[in-house]
C-alpha cells in the first residue's frame, strides 16, 4: 500500500507528516531557516530512514509558503485547499477555519454540504495578526514566546496598542513602558490586537461556529480565549494545530491517488 508525505514549507517552520490509510503514522517539525529546500529535504529523508522506506514508496505533497521549492514533491496544493482538509481530519463537521502562520493570517468558510472551502480571506501583506509580530513583541517585552500568551492572560486590563504596524508596534510598546503600564498589560494588548485584526478579517467572509483555529499560534492560549471574546463563541484547537496542513496535503495526495 502507498505511503503518502505531505510538508508544509512555512515561513517559520516546515512540518511534515507520513499518512496512510487516512492515518498519521508519523510527523516532524523544524524551523524553516532562510534554506526552505534544505530543511524540507533533510525532514523527508528523515521520515523515510525511520520507518523504512524509499522514495519510490511514498507519494510527496507540498504546501505552504515554500511550497515550490520542494524540486522532490509529486504534486503540490494551495495552503488554504490544505488547511480545510486538515482541519477536517480532527473535525469532519468544521465549518470554518482560522489559521494563523509566521508570516500570514487566513479565515477560510467550508460548504457544509461537500467540505469544499466556499470562501477565504488572507492577510498576507502585513506582519500583524501573525506569528512574527508575537515573536517581535515578545523579544521587545524580553519574555520567551512559549510563555507570552500565559503571561498576557495574567492580567485583567489590556494596554491598548492602537498601531497596525510591527514596527510601530514596537515602539508603542517602549513608550507604555515609559508611561508605566506593566508586562501584563502589554502582553495582553498585543495579543487583543492580534484577536481583533484577525477575528474582524474572518467575520467579513461570514466564519462562524463550528470554527477550527490551526497554525502554530493557535498553541498560544491567550489569542484563543481573545479570539473567542471578539467573535462570541467557542473556537476548537485541533490535537496538532501546527499540521492541519501538512496533514491536509497528505489526505489530498491520498485522496487522489487512491483510485
Amino acid at each position: 500500500m502507498k505511503t503518502f508525505i505531505g510538508i508544509d514549507i512555512g515561513s517559520l517552520a516546515t512540518k511534515i507528516v507520513l499518512l496512510s490509510d487516512g492515518k498519521m503514522l508519523d510527523h516532524r517539525t523544524e524551523r524553516s531557516t532562510y534554506d526552505f529546500k534544505r530543511i524540507g529535504h533533510n525532514l523527508f529523508d528523515d521520515l523515510l530512514e525511520k520507518n523504512n522506506l524509499n522514495k519510490d514508496d511514498v507519494f510527496l505533497m507540498s504546501t505552504g509558503y515554500g511550497r515550490n521549492t520542494i524540486d522532490i514533491a509529486d504534486d503540490r496544493v494551495t495552503e488554504i485547499t490544505a488547511h480545510a482538509k486538515g482541519t477536517q481530519y480532527f473535525f469532519p463537521d468544521v465549518h470554518s477555519v482560522i489559521d494563523i502562520g509566521g508570516q500570514d493570517s487566513k479565515a477560510i468558510v467550508i460548504s457544509k454540504k461537500t467540505g469544499n472551502v466556499v470562501d477565504f480571506q488572507m492577510n498576507d501583506k502585513c506582519a500583524a495578526g501573525t506569528g512574527r509580530f508575537l515573536e517581535v513583541m515578545a523579544h521587545a517585552l524580553e519574555v520567551p514566546i512559549d510563555q507570552f500568551g500565559a503571561l498576557a492572560l495574567r492580567s485583567n486590563k489590556s494596554a491598548s496598542i492602537s498601531s497596525t504596524c510591527t514596527v510601530f508596534a514596537e515602539s508603542e510598546v517602549i513608550s507604555l513602558f515609559a508611561r508605566g503600564a506593566s508586562k501584563e498589560e502589554i502582553a495582553s494588548g498585543i495579543h487583543r490586537s492580534i484577536a481583533r485584526r484577525v477575528a474582524g478579517m474572518s467575520k467579513r467572509i461570514g466564519v462562524g461556529p463550528k470554527l477550527v483555529f490551526c497554525g502554530g499560534v493557535a498553541l498560544n492560549p491567550a489569542v484563543k480565549k481573545y479570539l473567542e471574546d471578539e467573535l462570541g463563541y467557542e473556537v476548537e484547537i485541533p490535537e496538532f494545530p501546527q499540521l492541519t496542513g501538512a496533514i491536509g496535503a497528505a489526505l489530498i495526495a491520498e485522496a487522489n491517488n487512491s483510485h
